[in-house]
């Protein structure tokens, strides 16, 4: 069924939405909560509670890519997750290894409206230098550092070894601090 078959769906309230959305997306969902979370039973909860905010969210909203929409709500959540296991000192997954990786480029953000400001000029920033970049680089980094995927993983998709694809991320999170600095971005 088509992105705009199911959005139909939910604008009409059928339940079939869910199930249709499910059947599209449930393992694209599933495989981001995992990434993060490491544990089934979590990462399942995180794919239910995606589909009862789409619910929610559509209409009034109407989402451009569906994929997109549903992957940033299951993301969300499974860093809302994260955050309250390590706060309750349990972690685990990739997402402490990505974060690791990333540290030493971007601080992490707070909530006061300067905070949101800066954290809003290096959204865009980064946005920029991955438009700078060669579509795999991009993907790359996308898959690293948005989707969680394991190094194992994103090589054997590319067709490269690990090595390589550390090596890639490696000198992509150093120009990116370049970047970042040139911008006049404090990291």
């Amino acid at each position: 069924m088509s992105d705009e078959q199911i959005i139909a769906l939910y604008w009409e309230r059928s339940e079939a939405a869910i199930s249709e959305t499910a059947a599209v997306y449930g393992r694209y969902c599933h495989k981001i909560a995992m990434n993060i979370l490491a544990n089934h039973e979590d990462a399942d909860e995180c794919v239910n509670d995606t589909y009862a905010r789409a619910w929610n969210a559509i209409p009034p909203g109407r989402p451009d890519r569906l994929s997109a929409f549903l992957g940033r709500i299951t993301r969300n959540l499974a860093l809302h997750v994260w955050e309250k296991r390590q706060a309750e000192k349990r972690g685990g997954g990739q997402f402490d290894v990505v974060l690791s990786e990333l540290e030493e480029v971007l601080s992490d953000g707070g909530s006061s409206v300067e905070q949101q400001m800066e954290a809003k000029i290096v959204t865009e920033a980064l946005n920029t230098f991955l438009s700078a970049q060669s579509d795999v680089n991009r993907r790359l980094f996308v898959r690293r550092y948005w989707h969680t995927d394991s190094l194992g993983e994103i090589a054997a998709d590319f067709g490269m070894s690990v090595t390589k694809a550390k090596s890639i991320l490696f000198r992509m999170r150093k120009n990116l601090k370049n970047y970042l600095e040139s911008e006049g971005i404090i990291v």
